[in-house]
Parts: C-alpha cells; sequence; structure tokens
C-alpha cells in the first residue's frame, strides 16, 4: 500500500445554530459535483465535539488525486473578476449564511497512511473520531509520522483506536502533522484510550518517544456528519439533496 493522495483539511467556523445546515449543504450539495469535477472525495466532515474544542466548528477532510490533481482544481476554481467559479456562485451564497470563516491546510500523507478506500473496504464504520493536531520541532514531521507507525498505531488498537490517517502538513516547516483515528466503539473507546494516556505502558512509551520531537499536542474529538462515509459507508450523492439543483 502506498498513498500518493493529496488532502484538504479545513475547520469551519459556523454562524449560530446552522451546524446541521452546513454539513449537509457541504456533503449533498458540494460533494457530488467536486467528484464529477474535480476527483475530489469526501474524506469526511465531522462536527467537532464542543467539550473538546472550539464550536461550533465542523471539520472537513477532501482526498484529492495528488497534488497535481488539486493544482488542476484550483486552477478551475480560482477564475473570473471574483476568483470564483461561477458554476459555484449559488452554493458559495447559501454557504455563507451558514459559516463565518474558517482554516485550510493542504496535508500530504505518510506513504502507509490508508486512503478512505482502503479503510472502508475492511468495513470499518465509525460515528466518532480522535483527531490530533501534533506540533514538532521544525523539519521533523515526517520523523515524527514514523513514530506513529512504529509505536502509536499498535499501542492504541486494544483501546479500539484504528488509525483513519497519518499527514504532514505542507507549506510549513514540517513542523506538524494531523493524526486521526477512527473509534468503531464511539465515546467508550475515547474513554479507554485517555485512561491509557497514563495507565497503559505502551501508549506511555508512545507519548514519551513522541515528546522527543513534539512542541505541542492538541486531541479533540469529532462527530461523523450524517451523510459522512465514517457513517455510511459511501460518498455523497445527488439523491442525498433537499430541494437543490445544480445549475445548468
Amino acid at each position: 500500500m502506498s498513498n500518493d493522495r493529496a488532502y484538504i483539511h479545513e475547520f469551519i467556523d459556523i454562524r449560530g445554530a446552522h451546524r446541521a445546515n452546513y454539513m449537509h449543504h457541504m456533503a449533498a450539495n458540494w460533494s457530488p459535483m467536486a467528484q464529477e469535477d474535480r476527483g475530489q472525495s469526501c474524506f469526511g466532515i465531522w462536527a467537532v465535539v464542543g467539550t473538546t474544542g472550539p464550536w461550533p466548528q465542523v471539520c472537513n477532510i477532501w482526498e484529492e488525486p495528488g497534488l497535481d490533481g488539486l493544482a488542476r482544481s484550483l486552477t478551475g476554481e480560482n477564475v473570473g473578476q471574483g476568483l470564483q467559479d461561477p458554476k459555484l456562485e449559488r452554493w458559495w451564497k447559501e454557504a455563507a449564511e451558514f459559516r463565518r470563516g474558517g482554516f485550510d491546510r493542504v496535508l500530504l500523507p505518510a506513504p502507509w497512511s490508508p486512503t478512505l478506500e482502503d479503510s472502508l473496504s475492511t468495513g470499518i464504520r465509525a460515528e466518532v473520531c480522535t483527531h490530533e493536531i501534533i506540533k514538532v520541532t521544525p523539519g521533523t514531521a515526517r520523523e515524527a509520522l514514523e513514530f506513529v507507525r512504529s509505536h502509536a498505531i499498535e499501542a492504541y488498537k486494544p483501546h479500539g483506536w484504528t488509525l483513519a490517517g497519518a499527514w504532514w502538513t505542507t507549506m510549513r516547516d514540517e513542523d506538524e502533522i494531523v493524526v486521526l483515528w477512527a473509534l468503531p466503539e464511539g465515546y467508550a473507546a475515547w474513554s479507554a484510550g485517555e485512561h491509557a494516556q497514563v495507565s497503559d505502558p505502551a501508549v506511555r512509551r508512545w507519548r514519551t518517544e513522541m515528546r522527543a520531537l513534539a512542541t505541542d499536542w492538541h486531541r479533540i474529538l469529532l462527530a461523523a456528519a450524517p451523510l459522512c462515509p465514517w457513517r455510511t459507508g459511501r460518498q455523497p450523492h445527488r439523491d442525498d439533496r433537499i430541494d437543490w439543483q445544480d445549475p445548468s
């Protein structure tokens, strides 16, 4: 297995009580077009669990056909006077009613990090994920990912945590990694993993090894949106839409 994809990682700040509206708009009204026009897959759409992180906030991750595929997508998107694909004008206007801003990253995977298809083909489904952003000494991001592979995956397995993605953030000084864990057993698995941070020798070894590189470590919980592939086992499609038509 060798993952040659690129990923867009987004934290989206939501207006008021529009989190459900935004997640549906993103999944059902955006993703089917993006799949066809850009070759972009919906890796996941989640609500950030407010008890563990900022709220109201949504996390989106998109799986792209490599950096070259992402470049083609950006070429078609940033056009015209508004630097916006005219086909998406109506979509953007409605999205603006639900969100007020956000922050994106471009991620590249460790070669052994599973694609979405790799994971879903095993039958795994998870309504809850643990999401980690680990900042590391500049230049060591890919070394840090090797610690994930050599220590963390096996250490967390007995506690019900399955690796869903391991990436490093591009356009920085190789000083940040993002690690996503699927929790098929839900919040009980999260609790078990948190207890293990101090009680399980294998998990403690993983954390000790990573501290040689880590400068900051932030873990949050994500709850899968109704149309998130980790919940449904499939990509969003047009049949999921409610009162929405693509522009002709």
